[in-house]
């Protein structure tokens, strides 16, 4: 028979125990600001309209790269908000090894929210 006490902590003991085997990434994703989260969410989302859609464009990868703190597309981080600089071609150009024909170079609000400014978006410059 199993004790009474047995099994009104069971629950908690295994509930405290999960905790633990929380993959890395979910442990980490706390250590992004929100706002930069938005941020490159933003910028992203603005990019694609920008240039027609994901039927006919596709942001580099490190643009869905949303918990990495020193993400390649995001050149910095200030008072004046968020700019990221990123390249795009067609749908499946960086799997396939095409050139891009892109690059967007974007301001974000502080908040994360709002596009300030597109400051580039054309042939790449690089």
């Amino acid at each position: 028979m199993i004790s009474p006490l047995f099994t009104r902590t069971l629950p908690v003991v295994l509930g405290l125990g999960s905790l633990s085997i929380l993959p890395a990434a979910g442990r980490a994703q706390g250590l992004v600001p929100d706002s930069q989260v938005r941020a490159i969410n933003t910028a992203r989302d603005a990019a694609i309209n920008l240039n027609g859609g994901l039927g006919v464009y596709n942001p580099a990868k490190c643009m869905f790269e949303t918990t990495k703190l020193t993400n390649p597309c995001l050149i910095s981080n200030d008072q004046n908000g968020y700019v990221f600089r990123f390249l795009g071609g067609s749908p499946g150009w960086q799997e396939t090894g095409a050139a891009p024909t892109v690059q967007t170079t974007i301001r974000i609000s502080t908040d994360g929210r709002t596009v300030l400014q597109t400051d580039y978006n054309g042939v790449p410059q690089q």
